[in-house]
């Protein structure tokens, strides 16, 4: 008994020694130092990034909420030459609506967070030179993929049915949501070859280069293009009268083509 016990505290003092031993203090001396190391350099790798690269949600949102409002008051101040006074603030609601809400929101989730489980290739390709992208044949395969999917489907199928019945929300007249759908749609479908045909003829050569950026800015880039798209629907989409003017053609074609009673 007396022999078990000595062994017993020779054991922990020989425990103690090792874990008082300089060797393991200098390991973990050293494994601390190491990680506040790279703890520091991370900080100090955060604040030399611009405030874009910290936040690119917050500022594309901003950006695309403030420009979609500014398009469509440039719109209707210089072209329509209308007093400050005078300003349609219902339709430059529908604007700040929409770019805040969808341009903002959804166009940011559907292009950056989805894009990059959709085309695996799409972070690593926009970080790459000029040069290094022509060389990259699966990164410029990807990034015509996104263009297509832009062009044929996102804008046609997604962006303009949810413009106009985010247009009707503002302006309809019926609280009802199946009539917002329904009613936009309607208005679309009577517009749908013009406002196609300008698509494809902006977004196609704009959405190549997008697509080819730092994903960071890609968005922002996006928006200041989107200005000249906004304007461009603010002018020929905006009113309600145009609207009221686009379903009466809609309803004569129907009856020529004898769809419509």
């Amino acid at each position: 008994m007396i022999a078990t016990t000595a062994f017993s505290r020779r054991l922990i003092t020989k425990q103690y020694q090792l874990c008082r031993s300089p060797i393991l203090v200098k390991r973990t001396s050293s494994n601390t130092t190491s990680t506040d190391a790279v703890k520091e350099a991370a900080i100090k790798a955060d604040i030399g990034k611009s405030f874009t690269e910290r936040n690119p949600f917050l500022f594309q949102l901003g950006v695309a909420t403030a420009k979609t409002s500014a398009a469509d008051i440039m719109v209707q101040v210089v072209v329509e030459k209308k007093k400050i006074d005078e300003l349609d603030l219902k339709r430059n609601a529908i604007f700040v609506v929409f770019g805040f809400a969808y341009l903002g929101g959804f166009q940011y989730w559907l292009m950056v967070t989805k894009f990059r489980k959709w085309f695996p290739t799409r972070e690593r390709f926009s970080k790459l030179s000029l040069g290094e992208k022509m060389k990259d044949t699966a990164g410029m395969i990807d990034a015509l993929k996104m263009v297509a999917f832009d062009v044929c489907i996102h804008l046609p199928l997604i962006y303009f049915p949810a413009y106009y019945t985010c247009k009707e929300v503002v302006t309809g007249t019926s609280w009802n949501p199946i009539d917002w759908v329904k009613d936009g749609c309607t208005k679309y479908w009577g517009n749908k070859e013009e406002d196609l045909t300008a698509m494809i003829k902006l977004w196609g050569p704009s959405d190549c280069i997008q697509f080819s950026m730092p994903i960071h800015i890609s968005m922002p880039f996006r928006h200041m293009v989107s200005f000249f798209w906004t304007a461009y629907v603010s002018f020929t989409r905006g009113s309600v009268n145009d609207d009221e003017e686009g379903i009466s053609t809609l309803k004569r074609r129907l009856s020529v083509s004898g769809d419509s009673a």
